[in-house]
């Protein structure tokens, strides 16, 4: 069986022993970047290697061009994954402490380069950890090498040209995944300009966890998509957030209950206001 969406701590638990199963911790601060891999040295999933957001999920930022979080070159990428025994048939999970938001990226890059069997841990480390499920400290020994060959799928991404041409279009819809206060550019303690892309409606992803870090059922998030979507096609739908990660726990989200086919701008907010003749919008414009 394919795990691609979300799965239980007692499915992983049940496979920590699986040769053909690769886990992958991706817990990440902004505040303090080398705070996951801290907690990862102090108490992890057994078997579970670590991804670092800023060094393994991205590339580094160029000044005044990229958002804080660009994809990696891809056959770099593509080697840390072989690195890492991710490869064909291999099922991967991950996690984080933070709601998918920072696992959901590599769920997303995942997918993007044709990897179906990925799957993010429901409720998390925190959950994981508070159910008394087993853990290790350390760092793990390093799993057989895998070839990783990628199969891109270059619908599910968009950049900012396309977002510009398409953001006034009745046909598309734009939907903003930060808090509804930075999107009102109310509360933005990340980025150097407040606000939000003019036509993006708000679409937190927070709303998609109960209070536990918990995913609801696919049957409410259906129900808070088909509302957000009204009559706009997946296909035609745009996710964004501060810098291409937490987006993708959206996107991931909808596949969860179904919906598939809408895309991600990872450049993001932090992208688009690289260039000052892109516009902006505050409040509930």
């Amino acid at each position: 069986m394919i795990y691609s969406t979300i799965i239980s701590p007692a499915t992983l638990d049940s496979h920590l022993e699986s040769a053909d199963w690769a886990i992958v911790d991706c817990r990440f601060s902004l505040e303090d970047p080398d705070r996951g891999r801290r907690d990862y040295g102090l108490s992890h999933i057994p078997g579970a290697i670590y991804a670092h957001l800023d060094e393994d999920l991205s590339s580094p930022i160029i000044p005044g061009k990229t958002g804080r979080h660009p994809l990696p070159e891809i056959e770099a990428f593509c080697q840390t994954l072989g690195q890492w025994g991710i490869g064909p048939g291999v099922q991967v999970v991950v996690y984080d402490d933070s709601g998918g938001a920072i696992a959901a990226r590599l769920w997303w890059m995942l997918s993007w380069l044709g990897h179906d069997a990925v799957a993010v841990l429901d409720g998390g480390w925190p959950r994981w950890h508070l159910e008394g499920w087993p853990s290790r400290a350390g760092n793990e020994s390093r799993r057989p090498a895998r070839k990783f060959r990628p199969n891109r799928r270059d619908t599910m991404v968009v950049d900012a040209n396309q977002v510009n041409l398409i953001r006034e279009d009745p046909g598309w819809l734009l939907l903003d995944s930060r808090s509804g206060d930075r999107y009102r550019g109310e509360n933005e303690t990340i980025d150097p300009i407040p606000g939000h892309i003019p036509g993006a409606v708000s679409a937190p992803y927070a709303d998609n966890l109960d209070e536990n870090g918990i995913i609801h059922s696919r049957e409410e998030i259906r129900s808070r998509f088909e509302a957000i979507l009204a009559d706009t096609p997946p296909d035609r739908a745009i996710f964004y957030c501060g810098s291409g990660v937490s987006a993708a726990q959206n996107l991931l989200a909808m596949a969860y209950a179904g919906i598939t086919g809408s895309k991600l701008y990872v450049g993001s907010w932090s992208e688009w206001i690289t260039d000052p003749r892109r516009p902006i919008s505050a409040g509930n414009d």
